[in-house]
């Protein structure tokens, strides 16, 4: 009989989504009669902006002709779109990226999962805790770490993001190779400075690490203070790899369409020394592991950076972050401290109490669905997070609901 991965058997026995849809699951069965309002993933709920779907609608009807017709297409993505990118969201804000660094990809959730391939699996691996399960999870399934103790394993660096520190990880004291970073954080929603990004860059230079930065939450950023990108920061270039995606801030979760940036100057070494360009190890990687993202999804994805398109995905992140301040003045009012939901969709609350507790509480008591913090990592425990992601009316619905359930049941905190 063939034999597994055994790697794989390391990892927690199940999925922390995949866990709260069992809870709603046994909540339904014995409440049929309820309604459940959902703010727990980060999934949107608005409709395409119309200039996406026009654009989609157009190029379906291409591919509806010989002349229009596309087949297999660039895998790193049609110049189109990869020019629309490097123009709107970079060089527009003095970031020297150029079309051809830019890979087009069906999500982000994927290229950060799969970027870890390209490199050895003795290297130093450095984690915000609490961490979008996905980085860790595939560094697991690569066998970069030992067993899991007490809900971290052995192997990894962990970043811990606290109260003390504001959310926002400090630099690690030891060497590492490899560095997970995340701005606007999920799940915590905090937003790193210029200064303090800078700091991480230097850090990466000095010790010949790698950062892998996952900005996909970017578009809800509206302090101008803040750096939209890592490549805003001198040297940045040299160290960094950028994720980012259309999901949330086109609306493109059911659509599927991001792109990482990969700077043609980053470099890593083999056992013996010698230099090698991370850009082509990844454009290998790329072009033997993916065939591309349709024709009619670019097209709809390079309408986002219409003008038209610019004032929907501004009217659609200033509704999501309408919806956050209210969940944030909510909880603020019932005297819970938390970070998020100014530059960001989420709000991460500091219950003080065990996460899946809180998380039941409000599942049976309010009818409402959050993420319970301790799924995110051991400096998750004692908070929850709350997505913006759902209607206005089911937003103050679920706050009216909250604040009933917590008053009923005296587990308001001190305000």
């Amino acid at each position: 009989m063939i034999r597994i991965n055994e790697h794989y058997l390391k990892l927690k026995a199940s999925y922390l989504f995949s866990d709260i849809a069992k809870r709603i699951s046994t909540y339904e069965k014995a409440n049929p009669e309820s309604s459940i309002i959902k703010l727990g993933i980060g999934d949107v709920t608005e409709p395409l902006p119309e200039a996406c779907r026009e654009a989609f609608h157009k190029a379906v009807d291409e591919m509806g002709t010989r002349e229009g017709f596309h087949g297999y297409g660039p895998e790193q993505g049609y110049v189109f779109l990869r020019e629309a990118i490097a123009g709107n969201d970079f060089q527009v804000r003095g970031a020297d990226i150029s079309a051809d660094e830019i890979f087009v990809s069906d999500g982000a959730k994927c290229d950060s999962g799969n970027f870890q391939e390209i490199f050895g699996d003795d290297i130093k691996i450095a984690v915000p805790d609490p961490v979008y399960p996905v980085y860790v999870d595939t560094n697991v399934m690569a066998g970069r770490t030992g067993e899991n103790v007490n809900d971290r394993y052995d192997g990894f660096v962990y970043l811990e993001s606290t109260p003390e520190n504001g959310y926002v990880p400090l630099i690690p004291k030891k060497k590492v190779d490899l560095i997970y970073l995340c701005f606007p954080n999920n799940p915590t929603g905090a937003t790193a400075t210029r200064e303090q990004l800078t700091a991480w860059v230097d850090y990466a230079k000095e010790c010949g690490a790698l950062i892998l930065f996952d900005a996909a939450y970017v578009g809800f950023v509206r302090d101008e203070s803040l750096p939209q990108s890592i490549y805003e920061i001198e040297g940045a270039k040299d160290v960094a790899v950028e994720f980012r995606s259309f999901s949330k801030n086109g609306g493109f979760t059911g659509t599927r369409c991001a792109y990482t940036v990969v700077p043609k100057g980053l470099k890593a070494v083999d056992a013996s020394g010698n230099e090698h360009s991370v850009h082509a190890l990844w454009n290998r990687r790329h072009c033997t592991k993916f065939n591309g993202v349709s024709y009619p999804v670019q097209k709809a994805a390079e309408a986002l950076f219409s003008d038209a398109g610019k004032a929907e995905v501004k009217a659609l992140t200033d509704f999501y972050l309408d919806n956050a301040k209210i969940v944030r003045s909510a909880i603020e009012a019932l005297g819970f401290p938390c970070v998020g939901g100014d530059n960001s969709p989420y709000v991460w609350i500091n219950v003080e109490r065990p996460s899946w507790d809180f998380f039941d509480t409000l599942l049976n008591e309010a009818g409402v669905v959050c993420t319970p913090g301790a799924g995110f990592g051991t400096c998750g425990e004692g908070h929850i997070r709350i997505s913006a992601f759902n209607s206005r009316e089911n937003v103050v619905k679920a706050m009216e609901r909250i604040k009933a359930a917590l008053s009923k049941s005296g587990s308001l905190a001190d305000a």
